[in-house]
Order: structure tokens, then sequence, then C-alpha cells
């Protein structure tokens, strides 16, 4: 890995989240030393509260941070800026609808973020094409949610060019570091738009092209999605075993009333068939994620519940 891409920093809910290589670790905030034995004994105690703030887990109640991934290259000289976020809840997935509260700039407010947020850090969850001749300039992503406001920066700072073996590291792929892979394409038959009634079935089939690869060695990033951190709190990954797939997600609308049946299927002779209901009326931008292990690609479907 570059040494310009080994240390990237973000806040975190009570500490520093770390890029080192690629990967993210967090750190606890540090606390001063103690000048004077005679503070020791009362400040050891209010380091104690401290840390143990510090490591409180919020059911709810806590806003969303959005993060800045880094940017890729395209083939035609433009650039993606990869955004994901940090919700800092482990229960309430947070709706924060397009516009005032959920918005980029420079350029039109609804850029394809999503609107809805699952629990804790989902990362590489969208990106927005700039122009080859983008320049110096921030492409800013503006999130209000319970009340706080946070903002994530893109630009093209060569610090946060990111490539699959960012991809790999930081997901945990399969595969040798830094074996070839191109990402698959994904198409849900039946067109972008569908209308149903409340509780009705709709199928979607996913036709997913793929290069094989990455292979099936197992993984050599380092990730590991026992332990608590963004591997396992990702939504956007493939069960155990599973070579090609494709997850599911509730991009904007209420989560709470979708059901998916399944919401993780095995690609299989090039195809991923799902169903899914819908209990309430209104608008639901629904995406599904191709999935290789460590590249991604998706396609939304809006469906109209009357």
């Amino acid at each position: 890995m570059r040494q310009r891409r080994e240390r990237r920093e973000r806040v975190n809910n009570g500490g520093t989240e770390e890029r080192r290589n690629g990967k993210h670790f967090v750190q606890e905030a540090s606390h001063s030393s103690v000048s004077s034995f005679l503070c020791v004994i009362a400040v050891a105690s209010v380091l104690s509260v401290s840390s143990t703030q510090a490591q409180v887990r919020y059911a709810s109640g806590q806003n969303v941070v959005p993060v800045f991934e880094g940017w890729e290259h395209n083939a035609d000289g433009s650039f993606n800026m990869v955004f994901g976020y940090m919700n800092r809840n482990y229960e309430e997935q947070v709706d924060v609808p397009v516009g005032g509260d959920n918005f980029l700039e420079p350029g039109a407010p609804d850029q394809g973020q999503p609107a809805h947020f699952y629990t804790r850090r989902q990362q590489f969850v969208f990106k927005v094409r700039v122009p080859k001749d983008w320049g110096k300039k921030d492409l800013v992503w503006t999130l209000t949610s319970h009340g706080k406001t946070e903002k994530a920066y893109a630009s093209l700072m060569p610090v946060w060019e990111i490539d699959a073996s960012v991809y790999q590291q930081n997901r945990g792929g399969p595969g040798e570091l830094g074996e070839p892979d191109e990402a698959p394409t994904i198409k849900v038959e039946g067109g972008p738009s569908r209308t149903a009634a409340v509780n009705q079935k709709l199928t979607f089939d996913a036709f997913v092209v793929d290069d094989g690869k990455p292979s099936n060695k197992p993984s050599q990033s380092g990730s590991n999605a026992r332990v608590e951190g963004p591997l396992r709190q990702a939504v956007v990954r493939l069960d155990r075993g599973v070579r090609l797939g494709v997850v599911w997600v509730v991009y904007r609308g209420d989560a709470s009333a979708v059901t998916f049946e399944p919401q993780k299927i095995a690609v299989a002779d090039g195809k991923a068939s799902t169903s899914v209901r819908i209990a309430r009326p209104g608008t639901y931008m629904l995406r599904a994620y191709a999935d290789d292990g460590i590249l991604l690609d998706s396609a939304d479907v809006t469906v109209t519940v009357r």
C-alpha cells in the first residue's frame, strides 16, 4: 500500500477512527497525565468515570455522521467521490429525507445519497461522479439528525485515493492482497419503478455479471468480522461461503415496513431472486448491491405503495 494512504483519521463516537493501510481502527480519547501526587486518587476517579462514559453504547438518540471514504479514477478521466456513514446508535435506524437536512453541494441537493441509515458504520454506500476538471473543490455532504449537523468534505487530495486493495482490506475480502478484480455489474429486471398494494408480494430478479475474481483463498486483509468494528456492523456483507451474492437494503423510506424474503441471495447462473412485502403506504427506494466480496455495484428500484 502506498505510504500516502497509511494514516487517515475521522471523529468517531467517544474517540478517533483511524485508517492505516486501508483499515479502520478505533482509539479512545486519551487523558492528560497527572502532575500532582496529591491529586492522583481524585484524578484516577475522574479518569475512570470518563473512560466508562467514552465506552457507553447508545441504543438511540444519537446522530448520524457522514463519512468521505475516498476517491476513485474512472476510465473517462472523471472521478468518483465515495461516501459512507456512521450511525452512532446501536439499535435506532435513522431516517433523514433528502432536503434541507440531507443534501450535497455544489450541485443539486439530491446526488444519490441515502435517506435511511442503518445502525453503526456502513462503508462505501454511494458514489458521486465529478468531472475530470473538478480541481481542488470540495464536494460537501451535510446531514442533520437528532438536532446535530455534521459534514463530510470530499476532495481529490492524493492521500484520499482508493483502489481495490482498500476495499479488500476494509471489507475483509477473499483472495491474495492486491489480486486483480473487476466489480460485478447488476441489473434488476422490470425497470426502476413499481407500484403495489399494501403487503402485496413483489418479486425481483437481479442479473449479475462478474469476472470470477477474487479467488476463493481465505481473506488476508486482517479484518475480523468476529470483533466489533465496521466489518461486523456492515449490512452489505456476504454470508460465509458465498462467493458472489446480492444484498437488498432500504435506501430511502421506513425500513420497519419492508420485509425481504430473503435479504441476501447467492448468485446462481448469473441470477439472484427475492421477494418483498411493504406494510405501509408510501414511496420506498430499495437498493440491490451485487457483491463479489471486495467490490460492489448497485441498482435501485422505487416502489410506490398505495
